[in-house]
């Protein structure tokens, strides 16, 4: 059955095509963040670990909206390893890093994962989808306020 929801199929296309570029990198930052948290060590141990679960799980939850955003726009959402490692613009790590470093890979993971949102974000405007400039409007603000919390225990 045809999509009918006020959004023209060229442009639904071009969001979902976006929005998986947002799930990529949401996925990606959420496995880094679920890494660290297992992995932390150092005299922050328990500090980070608790600060790392509370944005792993947001950004988990995050995960299946955007999923579910992109099939309500009539698009399949990428959902495996190879799909999303070739959608990211977010790098994994070679080996393990410092605590401190870990904090920095975050900081700039969220940072992306904002950017990409916004960059979505202005194509999902320009088509008056409300619903998805929502949705990233959300992602947008829990990254960027992730960043600035974790950000601050570097200053």
């Amino acid at each position: 059955m045809p999509i009918d929801i006020g959004i023209a199929e060229k442009d639904r296309t071009a969001i979902a095509e976006g929005l998986s570029r947002v799930l990529a990198d949401n996925y990606t930052l959420y496995l880094k963040t679920h890494n660290y948290h297992w992995n932390v060590t150092g005299p922050s141990f328990r500090t980070l670990h608790l600060m790392f679960e509370e944005q792993y799980r947001e950004l988990w939850a995050a995960t299946d909206t955007i999923a579910e955003r992109m099939r309500a726009l009539g698009a399949k959402a990428p959902g495996t390893y190879g799909q999303l490692s070739k959608l990211t613009s977010i790098h994994e790590d070679n080996d393990l890093p410092s605590a401190n470093q870990m904090i920095a890979n975050l900081v700039k993971g969220n940072e992306q994962l904002s950017k990409v949102s916004r960059e979505v974000f202005s194509i999902a405007e320009a088509a008056e989808d409300e619903a998805t400039c929502d949705l990233l409007t959300e992602r947008m603000a829990s990254a960027e306020k992730a960043a600035w919390m974790l950000r601050s225990l570097l200053e």
